[in-house]
C-alpha cells in the first residue's frame, strides 16, 4: 500500500522502478504472458429512442431553468450565424457554449450547467418541441394560399415537409392558430394586418408552462408561436421581426426550438452538432454478475463471427488499478509502454474471489471501510472497491485492522442499524433507495440556485448555508382554534363538579396502560369539546342531545357549546358590518333565553331548556330541518321554568323581549362566530381547538386523537396536576381564525418565487411602495402581502377594503403592496381611482392618516354606481369633491391631488396595467381577470362567492410566518452585511429579503424528514471533506460493500468533482458477514466532454467499460437504470444472461447497446374519504387520438402507471363504466425530462352514482368493446417513432401476418411467456412451433420485453409471418413502493404472477401461461375454452408418482402441509389466466398485499412465482387442471407420459441434469423441432446452422447426486 500511496501522490520514478521489478516476476513464465493478451473486456452503451436533438438548443433549454431572460440572452448570442464559425469539431462547439454560458451564470451554477449539458438531459424537451411543431403543420387543411409549405398536406411526413431541399420549403414557420408563416414576408404582412383584424377572430393557439414567451409581453395581444432553430438563416429573420412586434404589445411571441431533420445542412455547424447522433445517455449503471450455474443452462449454439461494432478507441488509464494510475507512470516511461500495460493487464487480471473462509468474512467490512479511509482520495478508493469487489477481496481479506476504526463502527452501529445506508443534502433525507443522478443534479441544482439568489442580495455565505440547512417548521393540515372567550358556556367542570368528585385526580395515569377502547376517568380538564352551532338548526338540536346523553353518562370530557344566529351573521356579510339586525330572529332569542336562565338557575337547566326545544316540537327522535319558530321556543321556555320560577315564566318572557335583555350578549356571540370563520360549518365540534364534526363518532375520534399528544406532554413533564390545559395549547400553538382554504394540506396550495421578477431591470418592485398599520413605517416586516386586486370586479374591491381594514386593526409583522389592475375596456372612472390610490401610495404611504383616507375614498367608489358614458364628468366631479374633502381630513396635501387631476392620463394607467399585468399573468402565472393574495410567495386565489375578511389576512399572515418565515427572518436579522452601505439598510431592505428568501424557500421541493447524523462518532471510520465555500453539505451513512454503496460512491465522487460539496460519510459495513456480500462488477456511466469528437462533429457518447474481465467466470449483466426508464437491448450478438469471455475468440471486447425505450408516467389515484377506486380505467393520448395507451388502477395505493415518451399527452377515463360513474376532467400532461412523471389524481363519483360499484360482474365485457387490441403496448411508441421517423413497415408486415393466419378459424388462443438468455429464447421458439402444430385456431403470444434479446426481436415478427401467428411484446416497470428483489430470476419468476392484472390491455379476457422450455402435445384450445368453475387461476398440481423424488416434495412436511389443509400444491410452468375475474375480484392487488407480507424474510417464496400463488390460494382461489395437462419426468415418472398434454423440462434436484441434455433424452420430438427453428432463425439471420453435439440415448438416465439439504426447489425458469 505505501507504493500504491507513493504513486498516487507523484512518487513517479519510485513507481516506475517499482514497476520495472515487479515485470520481471510476473512476465518470467510465457504462458502467464500468453493469458495476460487473451485478457478481454465489456462494453454496455444506452441510447435514447428518439432522434438526434441539437446541443445547441438544449443548451438553451438548460439555462432557461435558470431564470427565463437567460434563454433570451443566450438566443441572443447564438442568433448571428457567425457565432461560433471558427469552430469545426464537436468538441470545440460544446466548449463554446459552456465558455458562453459561464458569461451568463455564477459559479458553480456553471459547473452544473456544463455537466447537465454533457448529461443531454434537456434532450426529452426539444422532442416534446418536434411533437408539437408536428402536430402544428398537420392542424391546418391543405390549401393554395402562398402561405401553405411546399407539400404540405400531401401526406408526407413532419420531417419531408419541411426539408429544405423540397422546392419552396424551409425551417421555420410561425403559427397563429389560423395561419401558418413560412418566411419573413409574410410575416411581416401578418403583423402590419393585426390593427385590422377583429381580436375576437383570432384563435389563439394554445400555451403551456414550459413554453419561452418573450418578456414583458402583452398578455392580450394575438399569439405567435415561431417553430425554429437558433443557429438557422430563416431564425434571425423571423425572430428579430416577432421580437420587435412583441416589445411594441403588438403580438404575444412564443419560442419552440426545433430543427427539423434535413435542415441541419442550412445551420451553422454547432446548430447541428448532435442533431445527427443518437442521443446517448448516460447517469445509469451497469453490472456483471458471477452466475451461479447449478444446472449449467446455456446454449450450445455457436456464435456468428464478425461483429458489426468497433471495439472501444482507448481504456482510461487515468483510473486506479491497485493504486498505481497508469496515465501518469506512462508519461514519465514511455519507452516501457509495452511492459507497463502488460503489468496493469496482470494487475486486473488477479484471481477473481467468489467464495471465501469463514474466518477471512469476520472483518471483511471492517477492512473495507479502514482501506478507504486510509487512502489518499477516498471516494476514489470507495468507488473502485465497491466496483471491482470479486478482484479486490481477497487483498482486502489479508489487512491488518486497526482497532480503532473496528471499535468506532460497532459504537456506531448502536444508533444505525448495520449496513444500513441514509443520505442526506443540507440536512434533509434522501431516499436513496429511488435516487438517482438525474434527481440528485435537480436537488443540487436547486439548492445552488437559492445560493446564488442568497449571494445576489448580498447574504453572507454562512447565513446562506444557515437557512439552506435550517429545519423548517413541521407543516401540519391541522391547526388548533383560539375559541377561548365568555362566549363558551360548559356545562361541566371535571375538575371542580360533585359527579366527578370520586375520581382519581393524578395525572400520571393517563400513562397507564388500559385495554383498548376503555377511556381514562381522571378528575381533570383534559378534553375540552366545545360545539359551535346554531340552536335553532336541526343539526343544533341534535348536538345539545348528544351532548347531554354523552354529560349524563360520564364520559371523561368537558362540554361546552358556542351559539350563534346563521341569519344574524347573513346580514353581516352582506352589510359589512355596518347595519345591526333588526327583524325576528328566532336563534338569537333562544341565545338570550338561554344566557337568562344560566344567569339566573344554572347551567343544566338552560341546556335542557335548549333540548326541550326540539322535544315539544319533533317530538323524541326526529330532527326536523325546518327552522324553529318563536311561540315553540316560548312554550319550551315556560315549560322548563314551570317548576322552578318564583313568578310565571310568560312575565319573564314579555320582560325579557321588552327591554331586550342579552341581546347585545347574543348578537356579539354572533360576531364571535363570525371571526373564527366557523360559521360556514353549519356545526363543528372544536376538542381543544382542532376543528372536527359534530357528531358522536367525531368526539370519540377526537378524543382518542388528542390523547398521544396529551400523554406525550404528561411523559416529558410539561403538563403537571396544576397546569391548564387548554391554556397552554392554545396560547403555544393556535389561531384566531379557521379558513381550511388557507390552513388545508400543501398539496392544494400554491407557491412562486418573486426573486426573478424583482431583479429584472424595469421590475414593478423598482415602483413598489407598501402599506402599513400606523405607527410601525420605520420597523422591518417578516411578512409582504402582495395583493393583485381587479378594481372592476366586486370581488377586487372588497378584498381591498378588507386589506385597509386588516392594517387599521394593526399588524406589526406585515406590510401590503398594492398590485391594482383593470380587465380591458375599462371606464376612466376606474382608472381615475387606480391612478389616486397608487399616487396617494407613492408618495403619503408614511403618513398617520393615510389609511383612513384609503378607506374613505374606497367607501364612496363603492357607494356609487359607475356611471355611463354621458355623466361621467359629474361622477369624476363628485369623486373630485370627495378626494379634497378626504385629504383635508386626513392631513393630506390637497394642492397635490388638484395637481394629480389636471395630469390625469388613462393612457399612462393604461402603460401601467400592460407592465403589472405582465408580472401577473404572465410572470407569477395567475388567471387574467381574478384577484389573489401573494403572501411571501403563497399565491391564494379569491373565488367569486366565497368571503376573505380581515381576519383571513391576518391568518394568512400568521400562518406562513410560523411556518415559513420566522425561522428566516430570525437569521436575516443576526447578519452582518458586509459590502451593503449603511445608508441600504433600512426596514423596507429587510423587508424585502424576507419576502425574496421566504418566497424562494417556499417554492423548494424537499422532504421535511431529517436524521441526527451529528450523533454519530467520524473520527476514525468516516470520510470527512471540508469546503467552507460551499452552501451544499452532504451527510452520509454508507455499507461500501452493498448495492446502494455502489451506486452511492459514484454520485458522491462525481458531486465532488463538479462542485467540491462539504461532505461527512459514515461508513457503516455489516460487522460479521456470512458470504462475500457482492459478488459482481459495476460500472457507473457519467459523461465528459470527451464524448464530444475532436476530429469533427460527431458525439460518441459515454459507455460503460470493464477492462481485463475474468475469462472462466459466467457473467450476467444487468443494468441499473433510473425508476422512470424502461430499456431493453437494441444490440448484443452475445448471450447477455451467460457470458463466457473465454468463448469470445478473437474478439477482445464484447459489446451491447441498450435502448430508452419509454418513459414511466406513474400516479396515486385517489377517491375523497374512501378506499382507493380499484379496477379504475385511464386512457392517454393526444387530442387528435386520445386512446393510444390505457392502465387501470390498483388497490395498492391507488397505484397506476403508463409508458410515454416526451412529448404533450391528455389523461382521462376510459369510456365505459369508469367514465359513467367518475368524473376527473382530462389533465394534460408535459413529458419533458429523463425523469418521467409522478402524479396525484382525485376523483370523485357522479352524483347520483355514489353506491353503485366499479367492479361489476355484469360489466365484465364492458370496456373496449370496439377496441382492436393489436399494438396496445407499442401504440404509443411506434406513433412517436413514426413521428421522429415516419417509418410505416410495420403495417405491411402486419398485412402479411393477417393473410397466413386466416387460414386459422374460431377464437384466438392467447399465451404469455418469458425467456431471458440465448437458451431459453431457443426453447421459447421450440414451444412457439409445438403450439401451432397441434392447433388450427389462431394464435396470440404475449412476450414480456425487458428480457429478450436483440436478435429474439428480429427473428420473431419474421416467424410470425412464416408460420401466421400475433405476437405483442409487454412490460411493467416495477412499482418503487413494492418490495423489490435483487437477483434477475427472482425478477423474471415476479413477472409471472404479479402484474397479470395490468401488463395486458384491458380488453384481453383470457391468457395462458406457458413455460418457455415446454413442449406442447394437446390442442391449446382445449385449455383456453376449459370451465374455470368461476375461479380467476387455474393451475395442475405436482405428480406425485415418481417416488424417487419425495426427499424433495417440501410442501408434504412441515409449514406447507399445516398451511395448504389438503388442498393440492400446484407447478407454476402452465396455468390459465381468466384476467376478466382475476380484475374483477381485484386478485392482482391481493397477491401484491401477500408478497409484500412475506417477501421482506428472505426465507420465503423461494419458488416466487410459484409459492406465492399456492400460499394465497385460500383467498384467491385455484382451479386444479387434471393432471395430463403438464408432465415432467422429475415428479411424474415414465407411467404417465404417454398422457401427456405438454411436457415441461423441469430441473433434476436430484440430478442437475443440464437443460440441453434431458431435452433432448426426455422429448424424442424436440431434436426435430429444434433444428426447424434453429435453421428458420439461421436463414433470417445470415448464419451456419452447425449440427449439435452427439446426444445421449434415451434410455441413458444421468447419474443421482446426493439429494443435501436443498428442499426448496425451483422447478421451471
Amino acid at each position: 500500500m505505501a507504493a500504491a500511496r507513493g504513486a498516487r501522490s507523484g512518487g513517479s520514478a519510485a513507481a516506475a522502478a517499482l514497476v520495472s521489478a515487479l515485470l520481471v516476476g510476473c512476465l518470467v513464465a510465457g504462458g502467464q504472458g500468453a493469458e495476460i493478451r487473451r485478457q478481454k473486456n465489456v462494453q454496455a452503451a444506452l441510447r435514447a429512442k428518439w432522434a438526434g436533438t441539437p446541443l445547441l438548443l438544449e443548451a438553451s433549454e438548460l439555462l432557461s431553468k435558470e431564470w427565463k431572460d437567460l434563454f433570451w440572452d443566450f438566443i441572443d448570442h447564438w442568433k448571428e450565424l457567425e457565432r461560433g464559425s471558427e469552430c469545426l469539431t464537436a468538441k470545440c462547439c460544446a466548449q463554446k457554449i459552456v465558455e458562453d454560458a459561464r458569461t451568463l451564470l455564477n459559479e458553480p451554477l456553471s459547473s452544473i450547467f456544463e455537466f447537465s449539458l454533457t448529461l443531454r438531459s434537456a434532450s426529452p424537451r426539444l422532442v416534446l418541441y418536434r411533437q408539437l411543431a408536428k402536430e402544428s403543420l398537420s392542424s391546418f387543411p391543405i390549401d393554395d394560399s402562398p402561405e401553405q409549405i411546399s407539400g404540405h398536406g400531401t401526406g408526407k411526413t413532419f420531417d419531408e415537409a419541411v426539408d429544405p431541399s423540397s422546392s419552396g420549403g424551409t425551417c421555420c414557420w410561425v403559427d397563429t392558430g389560423n395561419v401558418l408563416l413560412f418566411n419573413s414576408a409574410d410575416l411581416h404582412e401578418w403583423l402590419g394586418g393585426l390593427g385590422k383584424l377583429a381580436m375576437d377572430s383570432t384563435e389563439h393557439p394554445e400555451l403551456f408552462d414550459f413554453d419561452h414567451i418573450y418578456p414583458r409581453t402583452n398578455i392580450t395581444a394575438p399569439v405567435a408561436i415561431f417553430y425554429g432553430a437558433v443557429g438557422t438563416k430563416c431564425f434571425k429573420e423571423m425572430h428579430v421581426q416577432l421580437a420587435e412586434a412583441s416589445k411594441q404589445g403588438k403580438v404575444r411571441y412564443a419560442l419552440r426550438p426545433v430543427l427539423p431533420s434535413g435542415c441541419g445542412t442550412t445551420s451553422t455547424f454547432c446548430g447541428s452538432v448532435g442533431a445527427v447522433d443518437a442521443v446517448t445517455l448516460s447517469g445509469y449503471g451497469v453490472e456483471l454478475a458471477l452466475k451461479n450455474m447449478e444446472y449449467k443452462a446455456m446454449d450450445d449454439t455457436a456464435i456468428k463471427k464478425g461483429v458489426p461494432l468497433e471495439d472501444p478507441k482507448t481504456e482510461d488509464l487515468s483510473q486506479e488499478v491497485r493504486g498505481f494510475i497508469f496515465s501518469k507512470i506512462l508519461e514519465r516511461k514511455p519507452e516501457l509502454n509495452a511492459e507497463i500495460m502488460a503489468f496493469r493487464d496482470y494487475l486486473l487480471s488477479s484471481t477473481v474471489s467468489d467464495t471465501l473462509e469463514v474466518w477471512e468474512l469476520k472483518d471483511l467490512g471492517h477492512q473495507t471501510a479502514q482501506r478507504i479511509v486510509q487512502a489518499s482520495d477516498p471516494l476514489q478508493s470507495m468507488q473502485e472497491i465497491s466496483q471491482n469487489f470479486p478482484s479486490i477481496v481477497s487483498s482486502l481479506s489479508r489487512m491488518k485492522l486497526d482497532d480503532s476504526i473496528k471499535d468506532e463502527i460497532i459504537a456506531n452501529q448502536r444508533m444505525v442499524p448495520p449496513g444500513k445506508s441514509l443520505m442526506a443534502l443540507n440536512g434533509a433525507l434522501i431516499n436513496i433507495e429511488d435516487l438517482d443522478l438525474y434527481l440528485l443534479m435537480d436537488m443540487v441544482h436547486g439548492e445552488l440556485s437559492l445560493a446564488d439568489q442568497f449571494v445576489r442580495l448580498k447574504l453572507p455565505q454562512s447565513a446562506a448555508h444557515k437557512i439552506l440547512s435550517a429545519p423548517p417548521p413541521a407543516e401540519s393540515n391541522s391547526f388548533r382554534v383560539d375559541f377561548r372567550s365568555s362566549h363558551v358556556h360548559y356545562i361541566n367542570n371535571l375538575e371542580e363538579d360533585d359527579m366527578y368528585r370520586r375520581w382519581r385526580s393524578n395525572i400520571q395515569e393517563l400513562l397507564m396502560p388500559v385495554f383498548p377502547g376503555q377511556m381514562r376517568y381522571i378528575r381533570k380538564n383534559l378534553f375540552h369539546s366545545v360545539y359551535v352551532l346554531d340552536p335553532a338548526s336541526a343539526c343544533g338540536a341534535e348536538t345539545i342531545d348528544m351532548i347531554l346523553s354523552l354529560y349524563q353518562d360520564g364520559v371523561p370530557i368537558r362540554f361546552g357549546i358556542i351559539m350563534h344566529s346563521s341569519r344574524f351573521i347573513n346580514v353581516i356579510e352582506e352589510s359589512d358590518d355596518t347595519l345591526t339586525n333588526n327583524g325576528e330572529d328566532t336563534s338569537i332569542l333562544i341565545t338570550r333565553l338561554f344566557l337568562y336562565i344560566k344567569e339566573t338557575y344554572s347551567t343544566q337547566l338552560a341546556f335542557q331548556f335548549l333540548s326541550n326545544i326540539h322535544k315539544s316540537r319533533n317530538g323524541e327522535d326526529d330532527y326536523n330541518e325546518e327552522l324553529v319558530e318563536a311561540h315553540q321556543v316560548e312554550g319550551a321556555f315556560v315549560d322548563s321554568l314551570l317548576s322552578n320560577a318564583k313568578s310565571h315564566p310568560q312575565d319573564v318572557l314579555l320582560k325579557l323581549q321588552k327591554e331586550n335583555v342579552y341581546k347585545q350578549e347574543a348578537e356579539e356571540s354572533s360576531r364571535f362566530v363570525h371571526k373564527l370563520g366557523l360559521y360556514k360549518l353549519q356545526c363543528s365540534l372544536l376538542m381543544n381547538g382542532f376543528v372536527h364534526e359534530a357528531s358522536e363518532e367525531a368526539t370519540m375520534n377526537a378524543m382518542n386523537d388528542e390523547l398521544p399528544r396529551i400523554q406525550e406532554q404528561v411523559y416529558y413533564g410539561h403538563i403537571q396536576s396544576h397546569t391548564d390545559v387548554l391554556e397552554k395549547f392554545l396560547s403555544e400553538n393556535s389561531y384566531k381564525r379557521y379558513n381550511p382554504s388557507i390552513t388545508g394540506k400543501s398539496a392544494e396550495k400554491k407557491f412562486v418565487s418573486l426573486f426573478a421578477s424583482y431583479h429584472q431591470d424595469s421590475s414593478v418592485f423598482n415602483d413598489m411602495n407598501y402599506l402599513q398599520s400606523p405607527g410601525t413605517t420605520d420597523d422591518a416586516k417578516p411578512v409582504t402581502h402582495l395583493l393583485a386586486i381587479d378594481l372592476s370586479s366586486k370581488v377586487g374591491t372588497k378584498l381591498l377594503s378588507e386589506a385597509i381594514r386588516y392594517l387599521m386593526d394593526r399588524s406589526d409583522r406585515a406590510r401590503v403592496g398594492l398590485l391594482l389592475y383593470v380587465r380591458t375596456g375599462a371606464s376612466s372612472p376606474i382608472l381615475l381611482l387606480k391612478d389616486i390610490f397608487d399616487r396617494t401610495i407613492s408618495s403619503f404611504s408614511y403618513k398617520e392618516k393615510v389609511l383612513v383616507f384609503l378607506h374613505g375614498l374606497l367607501k364612496f367608489y363603492e357607494a356609487q354606481p359607475l356611471p355611463a358614458s354621458s355623466v361621467a364628468d359629474d361622477w369624476t366631479r363628485n369623486m373630485m369633491e370627495k378626494v379634497y374633502t378626504l385629504a383635508a381630513e386626513t392631513a393630506l396635501p390637497v394642492d397635490d391631488y388638484k395637481a394629480w387631476f389636471k395630469s390625469f392620463s388613462a393612457d399612462t394607467v393604461l402603460k401601467g396595467i400592460d407592465k403589472l399585468s405582465d408580472f401577473l399573468f404572465g410572470q407569477l402565472g395567475l388567471v387574467f381577470g381574478s384577484n389573489a393574495v401573494i403572501t411571501n410567495g403563497r399565491v391564494f386565489i379569491m373565488n367569486e362567492g366565497e368571503s376573505f375578511l380581515a381576519n383571513d389576512l391576518g391568518l394568512l399572515e400568521s400562518i406562513e410566518y410560523d411556518l415559513r418565515t420566522k425561522y428566516i427572518f430570525e437569521i436575516i436579522e443576526e447578519v452582518e452585511f458586509a459590502g451593503v452601505d449603511p445608508d441600504d439598510l433600512t426596514s423596507q431592505f429587510y423587508s424585502d429579503i424576507a419576502m425574496l428568501i421566504s418566497s424562494s424557500m417556499s417554492v423548494r421541493e424537499r422532504t421535511s424528514e431529517r436524521a441526527h447524523f451529528e450523533i454519530l462518532h467520524a473520527e476514525h471510520s468516516a470520510i470527512k471533506l471540508n469546503n467552507a465555500n460551499s452552501s451544499i453539505h452532504i451527510d452520509a451513512v454508507i455499507d461500501p460493500l452493498s448495492p446502494i454503496g455502489q451506486k452511492l460512491a459514484s454520485l458522491l465522487r462525481i458531486l465532488w468533482k463538479q462542485i467540491q460539496p462539504s461532505m461527512r460519510i459514515v461508513l457503516n459495513p455489516i460487522s460479521s458477514l456470512a458470504d462475500l456480500p457482492l459478488k459482481n462488477f459495476y460500472r457507473f456511466v457519467l459523461p465528459s466532454m470527451d464524448d464530444f469528437s475532436s476530429t469533427d462533429h460527431s458525439v460518441h457518447g459515454p459507455k460503460a467499460f470493464f477492462a481485463n474481465m475474468p475469462l472462466s467466470k459466467t457473467l450476467t449483466m444487468n443494468i441499473d437504470v433510473p425508476e422512470p426508464w424502461l430499456v431493453e437491448p437494441v444490440i448484443a450478438i452475445h448471450d447477455l444472461d451467460n457470458i463466457l469471455l473465454e468463448n469470445l475468440g478473437d474478439v477482445r471486447t464484447l459489446q451491447a447497446v441498450f435502448e430508452l425505450e419509454a418513459l414511466l408516467l406513474t400516479g396515486h389515484c385517489m377517491e375523497k374519504d374512501r378506499d382507493p377506486p380499484r379496477g379504475l380505467q385511464f386512457i392517454l393520448g393526444t387530442k387528435q387520438r386520445p386512446h393510444l395507451v390505457d392502465t387501470l388502477v390498483m388497490a395498492n395505493l391507488g397505484y397506476w402507471q403508463m409508458k410515454v415518451s416526451p412529448g404533450v399527452w391528455y389523461l382521462q377515463l376510459a369510456p365505459g363504466r369508469s367514465a359513467d360513474l367518475y368524473e376527473v376532467p382530462p389533465k394534460l400532461i408535459a413529458i419533458d425530462s429523463l425523469r418521467g412523471k409522478l402524479m396525484h389524481i382525485e376523483v370523485q363519483k357522479k352524483k347520483g352514482k355514489e353506491h353503485e360499484e366499479l367492479l361489476n360482474a355484469a360489466d365484465d365485457y364492458h370496456f373496449h368493446e370496439k377496441t382492436d387490441n393489436k399494438g396496445w403496448n407499442n401504440n404509443l411508441l411506434k406513433w412517436a417513432s413514426s413521428l421522429i421517423s415516419g417509418d410505416a413497415s410495420s403495417k405491411n408486415k402486419a398485412d402479411k401476418i393477417t393473410d397466413r393466419k386466416d387460414a386459422r378459424q374460431g377464437e384466438t388462443i392467447n399465451i404469455f411467456s418469458v425467456a431471458s438468455g440465448h437458451l431459453y429464447e431457443r426453447f421459447l421458439k421450440i414451444m412457439i412451433l409445438s403450439v401451432l402444430k397441434k392447433t388450427q385456431r389462431p394464435v396470440k403470444f404475449w412476450f414480456i420485453k425487458n428480457y429478450l434479446s436483440p436478435q429474439f426481436k428480429d427473428v420473431i415478427p419474421h416467424m410470425a409471418q412464416e408460420y401466421g401467428f400475433e405476437y405483442e411484446l409487454i412490460t411493467y416497470k416495477w412499482p418503487t413502493w413494492l418490495h423489490k428483489q435483487k437477483e434477475k430470476q427472482r425478477i423474471i419468476w415476479a413477472y409471472k404472477i404479479l402484474f397479470l392484472d395490468v401488463i395486458f390491455p384491458l380488453s384481453l379476457r383470457k391468457v395462458i401461461f406457458v413455460d418457455a422450455d415446454q413442449i406442447v402435445r394437446a390442442d391449446m384450445g382445449e385449455l383456453y375454452d376449459m370451465n374455470l368453475k368461476g375461479r380467476p387461476l387455474a393451475y395442475t398440481p405436482f405428480c406425485d408418482n415418481n417416488k424417487d423424488m419425495d426427499g424433495y416434495r417440501f410442501w408434504k412436511q412441515g409449514f406447507w402441509k399445516d398451511h395448504l389443509r389438503g388442498r393440492p400444491y400446484h407447478i407454476s410452468a402452465l396455468y390459465v389466466v381468466d384476467l376478466a375475474k382475476f380484475r374483477q375480484t381485484a386478485s392482482g392487488d391481493t397477491l401484491r398485499v401477500f408478497y409484500e407480507q412475506l417477501s421482506k424474510d428472505s426465507n420465503s417464496l423461494s419458488n416466487l412465482d410459484q409459492d406465492l400463488p399456492n400460499y394465497a390460494q385460500h383467498t384467491v382461489p385455484i382451479f386444479s387442471l387434471p393432471q395430463e395437462w403438464l408432465w415432467c419426468e422429475s415428479w411424474c415418472g415414465n407411467a404417465t407420459k404417454a398422457r401427456a398434454k405438454t411436457i415441461d423440462l423441469c430441473n433434476n434436484p436430484m440430478t442437475k441434469e443440464p437443460k440441453l441434455q434431458g431435452a433432448r433424452r426426455i422429448v424424442p420430438e424436440w431434436a426435430g423441432l429444434d433444428s426447424e427453428a434453429r435453421q428458420f432463425t439461421a436463414r433470417i439471420l445470415g448464419d451456419d446452422v452447425k449440427s449439435p453435439e452427439a446426444t445421449p440415448p434415451p434410455s441413458e438416465t444421468p447419474k443421482a447426486e446426493d439429494k443435501g439439504t436443498d428442499q426448496d426447489v425451483k422447478d421451471e425458469l
